[in-house]
């Protein structure tokens, strides 16, 4: 399947489960394609027809910018090699989980979690071990009757009892012998610390080491980003604004553009700091600001004042 329909086919079916999506991010070398939110749940939604196409850097700037706003990074494909993604399977590529669209809409529409993972050697399900040492203390069944039953170990039986992964195929006849759901639910939603620290602005081009020296001097933590349509997070307590730059404010529609349709499906500002004299100081949600404005600012209140005025303005 084409990327844009895998994209369009995903939307639906969020859509479907009452979230509300972003335009589709289509800037080069981007960690997300699209955010998402229904409540206090958050994705920021990798697309990928093969799943392997997700690199390390690429995974974690994900991870990262869903840390900084308490959302989920996902992955979602059609396939891993050469095999199609099965349905109802979680998989997991540099600690992010990855499904098909049928899987998507199972979690989130019809509200069934996945109940089988993916990892090298075939599929597995964690089972709840307290349910299976309760039902076998209750069936009066030995470990090692049921190891007789399955065909393995003693040991084995009392691995799975001490919390050890077990084959679907082992999983099944497991629940078949001792008569009780013993599979634990997979969840989507998962939650990165990566504890980054924040890089230095010696690295960045001039105006952005410009930029980022001044809103740090206004109190600001600042992340430099490289595969979204922004360039930086500028975090201060509560308030993140996506923060982009450029010195000519005619080049930013596009971009500002993204940076609305995303601000505002993930609750926060965009500004964008330009060193030109622009057109206009709002662009769509996006409010533009002159670098030599912002270094005439004292406080990180006045610069935040100063971004919902025009922004409501």
């Amino acid at each position: 399947m084409h990327q844009g329909l895998l994209v369009d086919h995903a939307k639906q079916v969020l859509h479907r489960a009452g979230f509300v999506t972003s335009k589709r991010c289509d800037v080069r070398s981007r960690c997300f394609d699209i955010a998402a939110r229904n409540g206090t749940v958050l994705l920021f939604i990798k697309m990928l027809s093969n799943i392997d196409g997700l690199s390390e850097e690429t995974a974690l700037e994900l991870k990262r910018l869903a840390e900084y706003f308490y959302g989920s990074p996902l992955l979602i494909g059609e396939k891993a090699r050469n095999r199609a993604l099965e349905e109802g399977a979680v998989y997991v590529r540099y600690g992010i989980p990855a499904v098909n669209i049928e899987t998507l809409f199972d979690f989130f529409v019809n509200q069934l979690p996945p109940l089988v993972y993916a990892a090298p050697g075939g599929l597995y399900v964690r089972l709840d071990e307290e349910a299976l040492n309760e039902a076998r203390v209750r069936k009066n069944l030995s470990l090692g009757a049921i190891a007789s039953e399955l065909g393995v170990s003693r040991r084995s039986i009392r691995k799975y009892e001490e919390g050890m992964d077990a084959k679907v195929e082992i999983a099944l006849r497991l629940e078949e012998i001792l008569d009780t759901p013993l599979a634990v639910p997979i969840s989507l939603l998962t939650h990165h610390l990566s504890h980054q620290e924040m890089a230095t602005s010696d690295s960045l081009p001039p105006l952005e080491q410009q930029a980022m020296s001044t809103l740090v001097d206004l109190g600001f933590k600042v992340f430099p980003m490289s595969q979204v349509p922004f360039d930086m997070l500028s975090q201060i307590q509560e308030d993140t604004l996506l923060t982009g730059i450029s010195k000519s404010a005619s080049t930013i529609i596009k971009r500002a553009e993204l940076m609305s349709s995303i601000s505002r499906v993930i609750s926060t500002r965009s500004l964008y700091i330009t060193s030109d004299e622009p057109k206009c100081f709002k662009i769509f949600d996006t409010v533009v600001i002159l670098l030599q404005e912002l270094e005439d600012l004292d406080s990180s209140n006045e610069l935040l004042d100063l971004v919902n005025e025009r922004a409501e303005g």
